[in-house]
């Protein structure tokens, strides 16, 4: 059973979805105009946990999580004025941003991301119901909500309207019947960007935008309705009274979520005061995305968060810790305790201390399916863990670890492999495996941390077959993070999962396919294929062919081969590219 806190009702309660095999929420998602800020990050993260425990408890297939994009608004046209970029770049540009930073702090995508620009006809049309039905009026190429039309006005947020006019301090505009009505739709000059409409060229108010993409993304009622808690007035106290006054048949959302601010140091977060940053300016300073999103979650997201470096600090020795026990570990199950933590209104904080007590009994299994389901622990966010690893790392593991076997296997597979090749590279591999075991009091105790079996064998196969380094440099490769290297050394990787020839393996052949910059090219025929540029895919794919280079196009990406046709000497024109 899930609890949640619903803003409206000022309590606890029981959540009941309208249908459970089609569970639903809205969140109202950022204004493209710059980069996220760290507060920004807060709701994304927040609703990502709830979005998992909706997917867990009521299937993946089951769940829809609507966050749109506000991609036109007097911040972007200022934005454009004050550059001189065209608007749809800038918008371009920072949605892209949005998505990079929040994948890097663990975010899920929702199931949809609607562009307000993409949605501006179904919002004439609940403006022209709304202005049929009585509750709006056109003034002066303007059109308004009038408010006083909804009896319950104010009651997300806990106001009266005489209450909310009496202390309203703006200038009130005098087209206005009522000082309290809201702009539905604004005339647009020829400089900004409008679309026609029956009062005019224009474009729409904030507002009305998710009212009219949540109707018809998810219906006159959905489930839950979510944002930070600065939206609860004015934003979405407009929604429910459009939404409501428009579809009145309709609950428009039936649970409403807000999550509690953002501190820096104990204040709040201001450019003034030198402690205003964004998500990216985090991750370039190198806290890893994964200790953001664990520090966030260290608090209940209906209290004030306090992001400080000591929590920063904190939190990524307990994952780096918590990373070297799951290593070679399968999720299991989540433990029932994180479920019950999270299903009682997101807790948090108790489900963190429940993987602490999982951690601590070296249940690896279930903290990493655990930890998975809070968004942590996933392989593509470990990244930074395995950049601290040095060579002490290789040293003194615990008996109960499955490493030593899992390295033992490996060398002594890479070793064997690399002795078909030739004696030199064979005579290179045994001395850098002997450099490895010096200081290792026991046989089987070394440490080596690799996402699997096969990572193992690769970094390895890397360190060994870089013949330009001395064997204890090799040695020391090992303890490198596998993805840092993969560019340099993609042509040992398929290597080692077989995709070259044996025959095809001499350190001249390896030398011109790293110089050639192979994953260079697979990588701008991607980017090609993601354009809709695909003579130009097909051309690199051809080109690649011609000299005996196959791809191949899996789930997991493209991966390459050499055929028997391979000749390095005709590789020289390619890296001149």
């Amino acid at each position: 059973m899930i609890r949640l806190y619903n803003t409206k009702t000022r309590r606890k309660e029981e959540f009941e979805p309208l249908d459970p095999d089609n569970v639903r929420m809205y969140v109202c998602g950022p204004t493209v105009y710059d980069r996220a800020h760290l507060g920004n990050a807060r709701p994304a993260i927040v609703f990502d946990v709830l979005f998992r425990l909706l997917r867990h408890v009521y299937g993946p297939d089951h769940v829809t999580y609507v966050r749109n994009f506000t991609d036109v608004d007097d911040k972007i046209n200022a934005r454009a004025a004050e550059t001189g970029r065209p608007i749809g770049e800038i918008t371009a540009e920072t949605t892209g941003w949005y998505l990079d930073d929040m994948a890097a702090i663990g975010v899920m995508e929702p199931t949809h991301m609607p562009r307000a620009t993409a949605w501006i006809g179904p919002m004439v049309a609940m403006i022209e119901d709304l202005i049929a039905k009585g509750h709006a009026y056109e003034a002066e190429g303007h059109v308004l909500f009038r408010v006083r039309s909804y009896s319950d006005y104010g009651a997300l947020s806990g106001r009266s309207v005489d209450d909310m006019r009496a202390g309203a301090r703006v200038e009130v505009a005098p087209y206005k019947e009522d000082p309290m009505d809201f702009v539905l739709w604004k005339p647009s000059t020829p400089d900004l960007p409008g679309w026609e409409s029956p009062w005019g060229r224009g474009r729409p108010g904030w507002h009305i935008e998710c009212s009219a993409m949540a109707y018809e993304l998810l219906g006159e009622s959905f489930d839950i309705h979510g944002g930070g808690n600065d939206l609860q007035f004015p934003h979405h106290e407009n929604e429910i009274a459009q939404s409501k006054c428009a579809h009145p048949e309709g609950d428009f959302a039936r649970v409403w979520m807000h999550n509690e601010m953002l501190q820096v140091e104990g204040k709040k977060m201001s450019k003034s005061l030198g402690n205003f940053f964004t998500v990216r300016d985090l991750l370039d300073q190198g806290v890893p995305g994964e200790v953001i999103r664990f520090v966030m979650l260290s608090t209940h997201y209906r209290k004030p968060m306090d992001w400080t470096e000591k929590k920063a600090e904190e939190a990524q020795e307990l994952l780096h810790n918590w990373r070297l026990l799951t290593e070679f570990a399968e999720p299991s199950q989540p433990s029932s305790k994180v479920i019950a933590a999270l299903a009682d209104d997101l807790n948090t904080w108790e489900a963190i201390e429940e993987l602490k007590k999982l951690a601590d009994r070296k249940e690896a299994g279930a903290l990493k399916a655990s930890g998975n389901l809070l968004g942590l622990l996933y392989d593509q966010l470990g990244e930074w863990s395995w950049k601290e690893r040095s060579v002490s790392d290789l040293m003194e593991v615990p008996e109960w670890h499955p490493a030593s076997r899992w390295l033992s296997e490996s060398l002594g597979l890479v070793v064997q492999k690399l002795s078909q090749i030739n004696a030199p590279l064979f005579e290179l591999s045994k001395q850098a495996v002997k450099q490895i075991e010096v200081g290792r009091a026991v046989e089987g105790k070394i440490r080596i941390f690799a996402q699997q079996y096969s990572n193992i064998g690769k970094q390895a196969a890397k360190a060994i077959l870089s013949s330009s380094e001395p064997p204890i440099d090799a040695a020391r490769s090992l303890a490198s993070f596998y993805g840092r290297l993969k560019r340099d050394y993609a042509a040992e990787i398929d290597m080692v999962e077989g995709t070259i020839p044996i025959s095809k393996l001499t350190i001249e052949n390896m030398n011109a396919i790293r110089a050639a910059n192979i994953v260079d090219k697979i990588e701008k025929r991607a980017a090609a294929k993601k354009a809709k540029q695909f003579q130009e895919a097909d051309q690199i794919r051809s080109n690649l062919e011609d000299l005996g280079i196959i791809l191949h196009d899996t789930p997991d990406g493209t991966k390459w081969t050499l055929s028997e046709a391979f000749d390095p000497s005709k590789l020289e024109d390619l890296s001149d590219e």
